[in-house]
């Protein structure tokens, strides 16, 4: 086993999921030595120049070892749960005490105390923890997820939520894995910024459910709610309450127009145009 002084100075966290993983292939593609923070090391992706630590965001004293040494750390914000920011500041301060230097963290457009959303309350939060700590910072602040809209459709093909005629500017996370990316490879450079990362284009709902329609063949189709529809609907999931606000508040959100804008952050960093909705579904499933 490697001591911490013999490890990367470059820490990832995420990599088994799909944007960590996303990010930790094209820095091995471009040379870059990294450790990769995992739950389970077994599971970890084998990568050239890739170096597993195994540690969770809530374990503070798994998570200061594993940090031993690290300069720079990438932080994809962790799985949801009740108890997600909880784990966001044990492994802040846990990073703090390691001696790490910059943190480079995905966090949520429009991210602020009072937002519509209420998770990204919780990454607004964590943005706070970071610039508490003293270490330096880059905040990535992603859209929704173009990658999330296919999954939202039901299997009557009916996208149902209380969205209004409220737009959004939804990124690919092909493209925040690109601009995180950049930032790793020249992190000094990106000290203190946050980048607020969208795609190419405003839509609504029902905008989205044509494009939907065009690009799989199959017939989409927005219906808007109410907020008590939409929780009602929900209601046969048995999620818990926080999971339910967390769902009807990505469309309320929408609605309140917290999702509107567009960035050329996305271009600025990587030099390329974010990618479409139309062009996304036209994409190869990896």
């Amino acid at each position: 086993m490697a001591s911490p002084s013999e490890l990367p100075d470059l820490a990832v966290t995420g990599s088994t999921g799909v944007l960590g993983g996303m990010v930790a292939r094209q820095l091995a593609a471009s040379g870059s030595a990294q450790r990769l923070l995992v739950r389970d090391a077994a599971r970890a992706p084998q990568l050239d120049d890739a170096h597993p630590a195994a540690c969770s965001y809530g374990d503070a004293a798994a998570s200061r070892q594993a940090l031993d040494g690290v300069k720079v750390l990438f932080m994809v914000s962790a799985a949801e749960a009740e108890d997600r920011l909880q784990q966001h500041y044990t492994f802040v301060d846990a990073a703090a005490a390691a001696g790490v230097q910059h943190v480079v963290y995905t966090s949520f457009y429009g991210a602020a105390p009072d937002a519509t959303f209420t998770l990204a309350r919780d990454h607004y939060a964590t943005e706070e923890r970071i610039k508490a700590s003293g270490m330096e910072y880059t905040f990535l602040r992603d859209n929704f997820y173009l990658d999330f809209l296919p999954l939202m459709t039901g299997e009557d093909g009916v996208i149902r939520g209380p969205a209004g005629d409220g737009v959004f500017s939804g990124v690919a996370r092909e493209d925040i894995a690109r601009c995180a990316h950049a930032v790793l490879r020249d992190p000094a450079i990106h000290v203190g910024k946050t980048y607020d990362l969208t795609g190419p284009e405003e839509l609504t709902m029902a905008q989205a459910a044509e494009v939907l329609s065009t690009g799989t063949g199959r017939t989409v189709r927005y219906h808007p709610e109410t907020v008590e529809e939409a929780y009602a609907s929900r209601a046969s999931y048995g999620a818990p309450q926080w999971q339910l606000d967390a769902w009807v508040s990505t469309y309320t959100a929408m609605a309140a127009g917290e999702m509107a804008g567009l960035s050329a952050d996305v271009h600025g960093l990587t030099g390329q145009d974010p990618i479409s909705l139309a062009e996304f579904l036209a994409r190869p499933v990896l």
